[in-house]
């Protein structure tokens, strides 16, 4: 079904908060905070740890380690609906609740549990714009004090139309229909470095473009760009918003934070997640690799 310009606005308008926002609805008995914060295995940081000493008042932890597909062996996989739904119903996280997710690096991993829940059906979840630096930056509170949510429902209603699995993504590129658009650094895109997880080739997925995360946000306090801003850098990038989006990176976190972008800025294609990521091609068993600069085949543009 196509998107409705209402409905596109509606999206770009809800998909953040700001910190002055959250500092004022902190108390309000229907908002429910998250930590989502998560690291990368070669950093030698515990994410779990760093909340326990310090998060946002009531802030609960999503792990991301934690809330996966326990049958994949591919790192935190989106879980089956029935798992979801038992892992935030623990986490006080269900229906009629306004969601609210930040992370420790600004915008880094809490985007990928905006988009988890809106996989689920919950469409009421936000992310928080500059995240815990900025809310730190400003002298806002945070607490170690533990937090023991009561149990509440949560109603799984699985949307296929926002992941991709690598038959879907082959098929994607084959027929010219659907840009990819990888999140991870030019030089891990151009298989200049070593990646992150051992034993995986070093490149990117033939057809698709690039655009680091990290050109999406503002370096002086992590904010996102403002929308037409957003446009610019993907227009850049060589991606059309109007038209299908597929978003890929390592292992699914980070090209949530285009997805974000994309929906900040009113995009009206379809956007989804190649949840396997660079994790999953980049096997040494996977599909073809390229590297170098970006070569997109003739029908995707």
């Amino acid at each position: 079904m196509a998107k409705t310009a209402r409905h596109l606005a509606r999206l770009a308008e809800s998909c953040l908060v700001s910190t002055e926002w959250l500092a004022e609805h902190l108390s309000a008995p229907d908002v429910r905070v998250v930590d989502a914060s998560y690291f990368l295995p070669n950093e030698g940081r515990d994410a779990r740890a760093e909340y326990e000493a310090g998060h946002i008042p009531g802030a609960v932890f999503f792990d991301i380690d934690d809330v996966k597909d326990p049958s994949n062996p591919l790192p935190h996989m989106l879980p089956p609906p029935e798992v979801f739904s038992s892992k935030v119903r623990r986490l006080g996280l269900g229906d009629g609740n306004r969601i609210v997710v930040y992370d420790s690096r600004g915008l880094f991993s809490a985007a990928r549990v905006w988009w988890s829940f809106r996989v689920y059906g919950h469409e009421d979840v936000s992310v928080l714009d500059g995240g815990l630096p900025k809310w730190l930056a400003e002298g806002r509170p945070v607490d170690d004090h533990p937090v023991l949510p009561g149990e509440r429902h949560f109603t799984a209603r699985f949307n296929s139309l926002l992941v991709r699995d690598l038959e879907q993504v082959q098929a994607g590129l084959e027929r010219g229909r659907e840009q990819l658009l990888d999140a991870r650094s030019g030089e891990r895109f151009r298989g200049e470095v070593e990646e992150v997880r051992p034993g995986q080739r070093s490149g990117h997925i033939p057809g698709s473009l690039s655009l680091p995360f990290t050109s999406l946000t503002d370096p002086e306090d992590g904010t996102l760009l403002p929308p037409e801003t957003l446009r610019q850098r993907f227009a850049e990038a060589g991606i059309d918003p109007d038209r299908p989006v597929v978003t890929t990176c390592g292992s699914g976190v980070t090209a949530c934070v285009l997805l974000l972008g994309l929906t900040r800025l009113g995009a009206g294609g379809e956007l989804a997640l190649y949840d396997g990521s660079w994790s999953e091609w980049g096997r040494p068993d996977g599909p073809p690799i390229a590297t170098g600069p970006a070569e997109p085949p003739a029908g995707s543009r």
